[in-house]
């Protein structure tokens, strides 16, 4: 199995800033696709920003310019740069990994954490 541990969601002001990060765990050959989701009460979760295994990106229109994906050498944690936060930005954040379990198995399985509290606010 593949466990996903999210870290750095908290409390700020508008305006500031906060770093999550996502480290990958588990029995697995690769991880293609890793990224953020977000979901407040009553409203689905939505896209944040993605990242693949070729480095390309994208992002939800919302937090373009103010966040930044990122993943580190070993391709296995994935950060989430959020700059300039706004109130409209308080959602528990998500993060995934798409995972090959084997080279035999050309099928990709997506994983999710547990989820991190951004709260923006005065």
């Amino acid at each position: 199995q593949v466990q996903l541990v999210e870290s750095g969601g908290g409390n700020v002001q508008p305006g500031g800033s906060l770093r999550l990060s996502c480290a990958t765990s588990g029995t697995f050959v690769s991880i293609n696709a890793m990224g953020w989701y977000r979901q407040t009460p009553g409203k689905q979760r939505e896209l944040v920003a993605t990242i693949k295994r070729n480095g390309i990106t994208n992002y939800a229109d919302s937090v373009k310019g103010r966040f930044t994906i990122s993943r580190d050498n070993a391709g296995s944690t994935v950060y989430l740069r959020m700059n300039s936060l706004r109130p409209e930005d308080t959602a528990v954040y998500y993060c995934y990994a798409d995972t090959q379990s084997s080279i035999y198995d050309l099928k990709f399985n997506t994983y999710w954490g547990q989820g991190t509290q951004v709260t923006v606010s005065s």
